[in-house]
């Protein structure tokens, strides 16, 4: 592209050059662990990428990957990009409405099948458009009639011209999840790709040691710009996860040096070892000398994270309480701020630099405001082209260069960004106050009780708090009197129109399954509306101020 951004390929190339028979991809298939070499990733690319060709497709077309994380997954985004076509990654566990609505509007000419579940296949096969052309992975277990990967290319020439990209060339086009409306094609270009990564590397130095896990989903700008494009840059290895419950035992056959979580992630890992070891025998031990290290040392290997030098976090909140936990036992986490606009690229804590309960300072060469309503507007290089034939939402957007995030937040004297709520998610009481949830609701998940919480209210006087209990806390009496003190130390740090009026315990946990959480773990606020709403008003007038559901 220019002498100073490389595209994913031109840092593949690269390496492979230096690296061919070193191991690149690591992908867990029925408990054992297949090695791709960057040698053998190149050559299964350039091939995939002589058979695209070969089917003379439009310039520039909409190529589709369907899949969960998989080392097929990077290849054949890399020959999407080798062949000079734009990739259009779809989230594993959409549903096949949601499926075939990208695929129509994106104008997809082919498709790649891969890792699925039963039951997300059988939804979404019937709604793929008979159109488009399709290739099967094949190496795990979809029951399809598609073409096969390895047959595919079995009698392609692994030789190819690159073609000429431009910085403003379309690398990506992605489909945020949302936690409302119709899926948007957020428009990106290399540019915008190339200088995100750069970004990365410039705050958090990588190297060709560096190992990575890939369990987010790839359909996410942040997995894709910091595990893919950033295993690719650093040369380093990417491990895959093979199921959700193998997780522990692959991230702890990883030891991954650089690992990305959203915060329940790091909750769900936190509430794993405190259900094992009460907290307050973990803060004695710690405050031991050479216990408390040998102590930390243990844990950090019993998570699988004892080789990581740089965790991070974002795409949710997370509370100070559960960084200061993981800080103790050796583990600083960095919370850091970015959304598909903006190709994960906009705030970020990072080595010398970091101050818990912001998400950090603004990236390199990145212009922030605060404007008169409290909303963070951005600008900087890695921003959308603008979202896939929405115009008129593009404009309202982008205005003048900045990208509007739809964020509240406040700058502190520092130069470090808080976080403070999303515009859309402020409700109105019956009294007229307006609430935001998020502040709140951090100062809710403080609690190791509570793994899931939102704080709803719209027309009631008073908010309320749905929570989901953590694994093992289950005895109501001790949940109703930690609940209820956890009430009256919340509520006197709010004002009165803020104050939690009842804590409502769920029975039934959210998930991606049940469309309460975004694939990345988001809560889907108009979800939960639409599920427990006509429950609010019988809740509310209840004289117990904890209830079970």
């Amino acid at each position: 592209m220019n002498n100073f951004l490389k595209t994913p390929v031109e840092n593949f190339l690269n390496w492979e050059k230096k690296k061919g028979k070193d191991t690149f991809l690591v992908q867990p298939i029925d408990r054992k662990y297949i090695e791709f070499t960057w040698e053998r990733v190149g050559s299964e690319a350039r091939k995939m990428c002589n058979y695209i060709k070969s089917l003379d497709l439009p310039k520039k077309s909409k190529i589709a990957i369907l899949s969960k994380n998989c080392a097929h997954w990077i290849i054949a985004d890399l020959a999407i990009m080798m062949s000079g076509n734009i990739s259009i990654p779809i989230y594993a566990n959409v549903n096949g409405g949601t499926a075939k609505y990208i695929l129509n509007h994106s104008e997809s000419e082919l498709l790649f099948i891969g890792k699925l579940e039963k039951s997300d296949w059988d939804d979404i096969k019937s709604n793929i458009p008979k159109k488009i052309k399709k290739i099967d992975f094949g190496y795990y277990n979809l029951d399809s009639d598609f073409h096969k990967w390895d047959d595919v290319i079995f009698n392609q020439n692994d030789e190819i011209i690159l073609p000429s990209i431009d910085i403003q060339d379309i690398i990506t086009i992605i489909y945020t999840s949302g936690t409302t409306g119709i899926p948007k094609g957020v428009v990106l270009n290399y540019k915008a790709a190339a200088t995100a990564t750069k970004n990365l590397d410039l705050l958090f130095p990588l190297d060709g040691n560096d190992r990575f896990i890939s369990y987010l989903p790839l359909s996410h700008i942040a997995e894709r710009a910091l595990v893919e494009h950033g295993g690719i840059l650093s040369g380093g290895r990417i491990f895959f996860v093979e199921t959700l419950e193998t997780f522990p035992k692959n991230l702890k056959y990883c030891k991954p040096t650089i690992f990305f979580g959203v915060p329940r992630i790091y909750t769900k890992l936190m509430n794993k070892i405190q259900s094992i070891i009460p907290q307050n025998i973990i803060k004695l031990i710690l405050n031991t000398p050479v216990l408390g290290s040998l102590f930390s040392q243990l844990i950090r290997k019993l998570l699988g994270l004892n080789k990581s030098r740089i965790c991070i976090t974002g795409a949710a909140s997370i509370s100070v309480s559960t960084l200061e936990w993981f800080n103790k036992l050796g583990l600083k986490i960095y919370e850091a701020y970015g959304m598909s606009e903006n190709s994960a690229c906009s705030h970020g804590n990072f080595p010398g630099n970091i101050k818990f309960g912001t998400v950090g300072k603004a990236m390199p060469d990145t212009d922030v405001k605060i404007t008169d309503k409290g909303e963070i507007i951005m600008k900087n290089d890695c921003i959308m082209q603008g979202y896939y034939k929405e115009s008129k939402l593009t404009e309202e957007t982008i205005k003048n260069g900045y990208l509007y995030t739809g964020d509240k937040g406040v700058l502190d004297e520092d130069g470090y960004l808080k976080i403070t709520g999303r515009i859309k998610d402020i409700f109105k009481t019956s009294k007229g106050k307006y609430v935001a949830p998020n502040p709140i609701e951090i100062k809710l998940s403080k609690s190791n009780f509570i793994e899931q919480v939102c704080v709803v209210g719209e027309n009631l006087t008073q908010p309320i708090a749905l929570v989901i209990l953590s694994e093992g806390k289950k005895i109501v009496k001790e949940v109703t009197n930690n609940f209820s003190e956890l009430l009256d130390t919340i509520n006197n740090s709010l004002e009165k129109h803020e104050r939690i009026k009842k804590i409502i315990v769920l029975k039934d946990s959210w998930s991606t399954e049940n469309n309460i959480l975004t694939p990345t773990l988001k809560i889907k606020r108009a979800s939960i509306e639409k599920k427990y709403k006509e429950f609010y008003d019988y809740w509310f007038n209840s004289e117990e101020r904890i209830l079970f559901q």
